[in-house]
């Protein structure tokens, strides 16, 4: 089965999701995961098609003319002030534009309320034929595998499963056995990229941040420490794999293009020397 492979948003923002189709397609993607639901940081790319009629027409022409689909979306973020019926023009407008799945992520130490609104995304979803995938991140409430886990298990709903991004979960310390002793209808698409072999402690913010929002490493890079083929292996064949390897100084040297285009043909490279192409 020929894998297939997502440009995730992160690592070209500046693009629209109409941009990103194109460029895909010019690259070799396969789909597209697109960040339309605001995400309260400083600065962020507006891509609200509720907000934003054009860019939804646009986007739904650039499908037409290149044949490349959108897989996910993301974020439906879940935190103190967070509101789920927000969520759901967005979700109607990515089912409508054929998505396959929503991304979600927690940063708020209620536990009650994550839970509760983490059920609530999953139904809404639901509606809309969509899966989510709960993303666990090294500086939010719910960072490590065991959390993500047991959200899920607690919460039980049957179109939920986990996105495992290789960074987070090799900062995180996930081990190989954790994952392969989750089951396997959980992993519907992952974030694949490389990083630093170092872990820093969770307190150190700073540095958490910027390599995962600037500095992510090329899986071919020599100086790549994570283990994102041992990951790949307990997942799936029909895994997506959603690549989000922002890297602004490679970006910034050589052109977002060329830079998501050596971000496909190094995890190519990678996954092939791995046995995994």
């Amino acid at each position: 089965m020929a894998r297939k492979y997502s440009m995730a948003h992160l690592g070209c923002l500046s693009w629209t999701p109409a941009e990103m189709i194109y460029c895909a397609k010019a690259i070799g993607y396969d789909y597209v995961s697109i960040r339309i639901l605001p995400m309260g940081v400083e600065a962020e790319f507006d891509y609200d098609f509720t907000r934003h009629p054009e860019l939804l027409r646009l986007t739904r022409q650039s499908m037409e003319e290149t044949g490349v689909g959108i897989h996910d979306i993301e974020l439906a973020k879940i935190h103190d002030h967070s509101d789920v019926p927000s969520f759901e023009a967005s979700f109607e407008a990515a089912a409508d534009l054929g998505a396959k799945a929503v991304i979600s992520s927690i940063w708020t130490e209620d536990r009650e309320r994550y839970l509760e609104q983490f059920a609530q995304v999953c139904d809404l979803a639901a509606q809309y034929g969509l899966r989510v995938g709960l993303e666990f991140v090294t500086w939010a409430t719910i960072w490590n595998l065991k959390q993500a886990r047991e959200v899920l298990e607690l919460v039980n709903r049957p179109n939920a499963g986990l996105m495992i991004d290789t960074l987070h979960a090799h900062r995180s310390r996930v081990s190989l056995k954790e994952l392969e002793e989750c089951p396997k209808e959980w992993f519907d698409f992952a974030h694949v990229c490389g990083g630093p072999v170092e872990i820093p402690d969770r307190t150190d913010l700073e540095n958490l941040i910027y390599y995962g929002r600037e500095d992510r490493f090329y899986l071919t890079d020599p100086e790549n420490g994570v283990d994102a083929a041992g990951m790949i292996r307990r997942m799936r064949e029909d895994t997506v794999l959603s690549l989000e390897l922002p890297n602004t100084k490679h970006a910034r040297e050589w052109g977002i293009f060329e830079h998501e285009r050596r971000v496909l043909q190094t995890t190519k490279e990678y996954l092939k020397k791995a046995g995994l192409d």
